[in-house]
């Protein structure tokens, strides 16, 4: 390939040609492929090459820690974990499709974050954006927005996103002003978007750091509204070494 070329390929971001160029060139030799079907490979190559470079910028920006994936989770060490219900929702991908959220509520350990970050990685996957961040940097970074006067901004970012997984939610003292920022965003992203929340703590037990009834008890109705609780109360730390037998 002369430089001529290349330098077009670059100005036109064909990186995929460029880089599989001498690939494509002995394909089609050694294949005796006609001119449309050689067109026709480059192009689903080059698409490929788009749609995965574009999902792991999308992972990227979700800010996940670790790439858990449903198969991984181990199920025969959650035996009072309703298995075929959370199947159920990840194979359905209606949680995506109808826009409804999915509310993960136990103790520490048993695994919501991993389930949780199995289906944002699944919506990501399928060409949806999403985020994970933890309660107390959301509330925090939104807080700090008012004090430089990007509040709506924050807010619209994480309003936009297909799918919001907040983990850790409660154990925060928090400010009624932050109360009412969180109610804001959870009001746009209603109907709208997809919302994961995991819990340590029970429905009755959010008030504790809301610190307001009426906008706790209306947070909760919406978020119940249109979603699918998965309650993991019951469930034993996975962290613990399992017995051996």
């Amino acid at each position: 390939m002369d430089e001529a070329l290349m330098k077009k390929l670059r100005y036109l971001r064909l990186n995929g040609l460029l880089a599989n160029w001498d690939e494509y060139i002995s394909v089609a030799r050694e294949g005796n492929y006609s001119h449309v079907r050689l067109l026709k490979y480059i192009i689903e190559h080059e698409y490929k090459i788009k749609r995965e470079n574009s999902r792991k910028m999308r992972l990227k920006r979700a800010k996940v820690e670790e790439e858990f994936v449903i198969e991984t989770y181990p199920f025969d060490r959650q035996p009072k974990l309703n298995k075929k219900k959370i199947l159920s929702i990840y194979d359905s991908f209606d949680y995506i499709e109808k826009n409804r959220n999915i509310i993960w509520l136990g103790p520490t350990g048993v695994g919501k974050s991993g389930l949780a970050t199995s289906f944002l990685i699944q919506a990501i996957n399928r060409d949806y954006t999403g985020r994970a961040i933890l309660f107390p940097e959301l509330v925090e970074m939104l807080y700090r927005a008012r004090g430089d006067h990007s509040e709506e901004k924050i807010i619209r970012k994480f309003a936009s996103y297909d799918c919001l997984y907040i983990d850790e939610l409660g154990y925060v003292e928090m400010e009624p002003v932050q109360t009412g920022q969180f109610f804001t965003l959870m009001h746009k992203r209603y109907k709208k978007k997809t919302t994961m929340i995991s819990s340590n703590l029970g429905f009755s037990e959010w008030n504790s750091f809301f610190k307001n009834s009426q906008l706790t008890a209306a947070l909760i109705d919406r978020l119940l509204e249109n979603s699918h609780v998965i309650n993991m109360k019951n469930c034993t730390s996975l962290r613990a070494k399992p017995i051996q037998k």
